[in-house]
C-alpha cells in the first residue's frame, strides 16, 4: 500500500500566514495600544485626584473663615496694630473665625511698594490654614464696625452671592471693554471683590481656597508686574491681570461696594457719599489715608475704634 508523501513546506508563507510578533505591523498596534493604556491611566488619575479634593477630610475646629491684615511695625505705632489686632480678633471669635497678621517685614518685595506684602501675606496664610475655604483679606486701615456678620450669610453663599453679583459690568469702570461675565454661577466663584468709580478695591476682598486661588496670587505677585511700577502698584497690577488673564475672570464676582468696602470720606471720584460708611455697614476702610499728608490714618481709626467700642458695650 502506497501512502500520499505529504507536500514539501515551502519558504513562500500563503497571504493568510500569522504575521510575526515582531513585525513592523505588530509593533505599531503594541504601540498604539500602550498609548490608549497610557491615555486611560492618566483619565483615572485627574478624576481619583478630583474626587479626592471635593471628599478631602477637614479637621474638626477648622475655621471656615481666615480673617488675614498685614501689619508693618515701621509705618504704625504699636498702639495702633494692637487696636487693629483687637477688632479683628473680636469679629473671629463673634463668627469661630480665624486671624492671621503677618508683617510687612516677613517678605522679601524687592524694594517694591510696601503694599505689596498683602499678595504673600495672603498666600502665607493658605499655607497656615490649608483646609480653612475661605480668606478674607483686609487692609489694616479698616475697622470692622459690625461683628454680627457671617460672610458666608452675608456674601459667599452660593444663593446670595448670586444675588449680589454684578453682571456684565466694565470690570475697570467707567468704560473698559472687560467686562465681568453675565452667566457665571455663584458656586464657581473664586474671587469676590468690589470697585469704586476709579477701579477693582483690593483692600477687601474674599478668596476661596484652592489651586486657582494659588495661581491667582502667584500670578498676581510675578516680578515682572511688580517691575512695572505702576502708579497704585498692586491695584493696578490686579486690574492689568484680571483683564488680561481670561482664566482669573472666569472666577471673578464683583458685589456691590459698600457690602464689603464702605469709605469714611467723600471722594466723588470712588463712589461720593454713596459709597460713605452709615451706622449697620459691615465695615468701614480709611480709604487712602496713607497716601494724603493732610489725613492721619491712626487718628481716623481711633474715631471709629471708640464708636465701635462703645456700641460693643451697649450690646453686652
Amino acid at each position: 500500500m502506497h501512502f500520499a508523501m505529504p507536500p514539501r513546506k515551502t519558504s513562500q508563507p500563503p497571504p493568510y500566514a500569522r504575521v510575526s510578533r515582531s513585525s513592523p505591523v505588530r509593533r505599531k498596534q503594541l504601540q498604539f495600544g500602550g498609548m490608549v493604556l497610557c491615555g486611560l491611566l492618566f483619565l483615572i488619575y485627574i478624576a481619583t485626584s478630583l474626587f479626592s479634593s471635593q471628599s478631602e477630610q477637614v479637621p474638626a475646629g477648622t475655621p471656615e473663615v481666615v480673617v488675614v491684615t498685614v501689619l508693618d511695625d515701621e509705618t504704625m505705632s504699636e498702639h495702633y496694630r494692637q487696636r487693629i489686632v483687637e477688632n479683628r480678633n473680636f469679629y473671629a471669635q463673634n463668627q469661630g473665625y480665624a486671624t492671621f497678621f503677618p508683617n510687612v517685614s516677613d517678605y522679601d518685595l524687592n524694594n517694591s511698594p510696601r503694599t505689596w506684602a498683602m499678595v504673600p501675606g495672603l498666600r502665607h496664610a493658605m499655607t497656615a490654614f490649608p483646609h480653612s475655604p475661605y480668606f478674607f483679606s483686609l487692609s489694616p486701615h479698616a475697622i470692622i464696625m459690625d461683628p454680627s456678620v457671617n460672610l458666608k450669610a452675608h456674601v459667599v453663599g452660593t444663593k446670595q452671592l448670586e444675588s449680589l453679583m454684578l453682571r456684565d459690568k466694565p470690570v475697570v469702570p467707567p468704560d473698559s471693554v472687560i467686562r465681568t461675565f453675565g452667566h457665571l454661577k455663584g458656586d464657581k466663584v473664586d474671587l469676590v471683590i468690589t470697585q469704586d468709580g476709579e477701579g477693582l478695591c483690593q483692600g477687601s476682598f474674599i478668596l476661596r481656597r484652592g489651586e486657582w486661588a494659588k495661581f491667582f496670587l502667584d500670578t498676581w505677585f510675578d516680578p515682572l508686574y511688580r517691575s512695572y511700577n505702576f502708579q497704585k502698584a498692586e491695584g493696578h497690577a490686579l486690574e492689568h491681570v484680571v483683564q488680561w488673564h481670561p482664566t482669573i475672570l472666569t472666577k471673578l464676582a464683583l458685589v456691590p461696594q459698600k457690602i464689603l468696602n464702605s469709605y469714611n470720606v467723600d471722594i466723588p471720584s470712588r463712589g461720593g457719599k454713596e459709597a460713605q460708611y452709615k451706622k449697620g455697614d459691615f465695615l468701614v476702610r480709611l480709604v487712602a489715608c496713607e497716601l494724603d499728608e493732610s489725613r492721619d490714618c491712626e487718628k481716623e481709626f481711633d474715631q471709629y475704634y471708640e464708636e465701635w467700642k462703645l456700641q460693643m458695650a451697649k450690646e453686652g
